[in-house]
Parts: structure tokens; sequence; C-alpha cells
């Protein structure tokens, strides 16, 4: 297990309505970043204002960054959380292999969603939220259709983690992930996110709020957009849902 790294808060809590909503609040007071995790969450939230269901034994957290958000490198924090997410989890089960990253902030386990990750802007500040199915994963009738199969560390490897161990692991892979991108820029996130990247040079789907595009997957572009090659040519797409 990870030691707690230099810097960092954090706050336990039993219940809370949603992490990123407490983050919300609390911002505002904090003068670092600063860890906030609840052991059961009222109204989690996933992207496009989604339910997050929680079931019991399960991971909610949230990190806020006070310092070093500029806005042009916000949405690029999610690769950085994704790939703190893996070495986590890679630490706790030894699955390298098993472990792939959906752009743009999904963790797959044999390849169902054990992980997700949710940006929100707090004026200057950040909250990224992030849970993950340690114990159950949710019934296919609580996910929408046509998401990924959820999937939860437990059922896939074994492996059983309480939360605030798993945070433990969580906290340090991200704070050396962020010093990586503190110093280099994204360059070497985005190599490291693009080696790790599910179904690379695949036929996906992505769907935005206006159009649908279906291609290869090629890769990930400097500013973190996906980019397809489709029959009509190669697209870059900022934010999109992606289905395989």
């Amino acid at each position: 297990m990870g030691s707690w790294p230099l810097g960092y808060g954090r706050r336990v809590l039993a219940q809370v309505d949603s992490t990123n909503a407490e983050a919300a609040r609390v911002a505002p007071g904090l003068a670092g970043p600063e860890w906030i995790l609840a052991r059961a969450q009222s109204a989690g939230r996933g992207r496009r204002g989604r339910a997050w269901v929680m079931p019991e034994g399960n991971f909610a957290a949230t990190l806020v960054l006070v310092s070093g958000v500029a806005p042009q490198t916000m949405a690029l924090r999610s690769f950085v959380a994704s790939l703190a997410l893996h070495d986590a989890l890679v630490a706790a089960c030894g699955r390298a292999a098993a472990i792939t990253l959906k752009w743009p902030n999904d963790v797959m386990l044999n390849d169902g969603k054990v992980a997700g990750i949710l940006l929100e802007g707090l004026g200057t500040r950040l909250a990224i939220g992030i849970g993950v199915n340690l114990a159950q994963a949710p019934s296919l009738e609580e996910v929408e259709a046509g998401a990924l199969r959820p999937v939860s560390l437990a059922e896939e490897t074994g492996v059983c983690l309480e939360p605030e161990a798993f945070l433990e692991r969580l906290a340090a892979a991200y704070a050396a992930r962020e010093e990586s991108f503190a110093a280099y820029g994204f360059g070497p996130t985005r190599a490291a996110w693009i080696a790790r990247a599910a179904r690379l040079g695949e036929q996906i789907t992505a769907r935005t709020a206006r159009a649908e595009y279906r291609g290869r997957f090629d890769t990930v572009d400097e500013q973190g957009q996906l980019v397809l090659s489709t029959p009509e040519g190669r697209v870059r797409i900022a934010a999109a849902d992606v289905f395989f």
C-alpha cells in the first residue's frame, strides 16, 4: 500500500449526497488539494447528470485541486486520474493486461466497467469525482441501455479491499501522476494513457449531442480529443459517449 502523499488532505464521511457536491461546498475553504471519501452516497452522479449507483462496499471519492488548474488543462486531468486508477487497481490485483482505459473517463476490467470519473469545475478549482466498483457491480437494469457491462474488483479478481484502503493506493498513485503532469506537461501522460487504451485501432462509435461517428480509433491528440478515421475522413471529437 502506498504511503499518504505529502500535502494532500483527507476527510472521510459516513454518508453524503455526493462527494462532488461536498467538494463544491468545502472548496472555498481549502488551502491545498484534498480527498473526500464517503462510505455511502444518497445522490451520486455520473456524466451528463446520470445517476451513479453505489452498492455497499464500493468506492466514492472526490479530489479537490485548488491550484495549478488552468482552464485549458482541466479536462486533461481525466487522463491523469485514469492512469492513477489503473496504477492503483494493478497494485491491488496484479492484472495489468486485464485493466484498460476507455476514452474519455472510464476504467475497464475484463472488458467491463469497473470505475468512472466525473470532472467538475469549481471556479478556479477542480473536483475530480471517482467511483469504483470494489465490492459489487450494479445490475444491468441500473445502468443506461448500451452501456458497458458493470463489473467489480472483488467479483472479477477475488481481491477484497475496503474503500479507505483503496484510497491510500489511489492517493499515492494520483500524486505521482500529477507530479509528472505538472513537471512535463500532457505529453508523457498522453503516451502512457494511449499505451493502456481500450480498443485502440478498432472500430468504435462516438455519440455527441449533435452527431454520431463510426470509425477506427486512431489516437488521442495533444488536446485530449478522440481521433477517429471515418469514411468521411478524420475527425477529432472533444466530448462524446463512446460505444464498442
